[in-house]
């Protein structure tokens, strides 16, 4: 049996074209984007060509692109710059039970500095509620940072309702897009955001490499300091392959994206389909529907999630229960336990993620050999 990887939330491999260009700054562009001679006028010459391509896959201006590290720092930046820079008007932040943690543990750590916190609930489909959001909205609230589809369940919020409700009360709106970005449309303007995160390793660009979008005239600021780069935004000698390969990525996302949502739309529901045919006590987790198309997230009940995963392993398939930022925690998954799924049943998730590489044969070789697997593990245990 083939390896068949399931586990494109997690990490994709490296888009060959992107590798391409990549490997040629590499080998050929080594200066530093600072300087004023020639090398140094190369590397900034592509860090800028970079910077445009990443604005024109989500309809921003070059200048509201500052580059990260991946989309940790970049959720880190939108959240506390904006936190930081709007204290005097108030210290309220409305963010969701199912944010990834970069976002949850960076509002809870600004609540310890005296910023006041709400997390909304989500239905069970872990879709958050714009009324709901909107009625806890207080004349103190600065903040409001919901993702734009779940990296664990897929399900997709309604963005642009909540950033209507934002731009009408003149609150600023930052968005996770992370797991969005190459795989359902991501524009800011329709979106109506004032802060997006973007992360490389997530659209076939190498790992270590982000980008924050910052609206042009908000009120935000850095919090770290060191030299002008990013138009001392962010300072740091810049990653020049990183961004070069950002950039390329996300052209390749923005070009391909029609074509690839549709494909993966017809293996994603093909292999709901096929689990939930062939094997009993099975939930989909996220929403039915509004989900990503290359996101499948399963419940098993009397099962063990990290049993399953190494079982799987063992056939040559990469899956997860999660978040990849999660592996090792004997805790049942947060975004579960929000979308109201006991715990007992919660530690029984496995998220499938398709990306590029996933034909039609590795779905039906994972629906053909999974049955086997969960009833070999059941087997194990009494139901009760």
């Amino acid at each position: 049996m083939s390896k068949i990887y399931f586990d494109h939330s997690a990490t994709t491999p490296v888009h060959p074209e992107v590798a391409e260009e990549m490997f040629r700054c590499v080998t050929g562009i080594f200066g530093n984007p600072s300087s004023i001679h020639s090398f140094g006028r190369e590397a900034k010459k592509a860090v800028d060509a970079a910077r445009s391509r990443v604005a024109e896959s989500i309809g921003a201006k070059k200048e509201e692109i500052v580059f990260t590290s991946g989309g940790t720092e970049s959720d880190h930046l939108a959240i506390k710059g904006a936190a930081y820079a709007n204290r005097k008007k108030g210290n309220h932040i409305i963010t969701t039970a199912v944010e990834h943690h970069a976002v949850l543990n960076t509002c809870k750590a600004l609540e310890k500095e005296g910023f006041e916190l709400t997390v909304l609930p989500v239905d069970g489909y872990g879709m958050v509620n714009p009324e709901d959001l909107e009625g806890v909205i207080k004349d103190s609230t600065i903040l409001i940072t919901v993702m734009h589809a779940n990296n664990e369940v897929g399900t997709i919020q309604p963005i642009s309702e909540i950033g209507e409700i934002a731009r009408k009360k003149g609150i600023l709106f930052h968005t996770d897009a992370v797991q969005s970005m190459g795989k359902i449309p991501v524009d800011v303007n329709e979106l109506k955001v004032d802060l997006l995160s973007i992360s490389g390793h997530k659209i076939y660009a190498p790992k270590g490499i982000g980008a924050l979008y910052i609206k042009q005239g908000i009120t935000w600021r850095p919090y770290n300091f060191g030299g002008g780069q990013e138009r001392e935004r962010r300072p740091g000698t810049e990653n020049v392959p990183g961004i070069v390969a950002l950039g390329k990525a996300a052209e390749l996302a923005a070009r391909n994206l029609a074509e690839e949502s549709a494909r993966l739309t017809v293996l994603r529901d093909k292999l709901i389909k096929g689990i939930t045919e062939r094997i009993d006590h099975v939930k989909l987790a996220g929403h039915p529907t509004q989900r990503l198309p290359n996101n499948v997230n399963f419940v098993f009940e009397y099962i063990d999630g990290g049993t399953m995963l190494l079982n799987l392993d063992m056939h040559g398939v990469a899956a997860s229960s999660g978040s990849a930022c999660s592996t090792g925690s004997v805790n049942p998954s947060h975004v579960l336990l929000a979308m109201g799924i006991p715990r007992t049943m919660a530690h029984g998730s496995l998220r499938l993620t398709l990306g590029m590489a996933n034909k039609e044969k590795d779905v039906d070789e994972f629906i053909d050999i999974m049955p086997g697997i969960i009833e070999k593990l059941r087997s194990r245990v009494q139901p009760g």
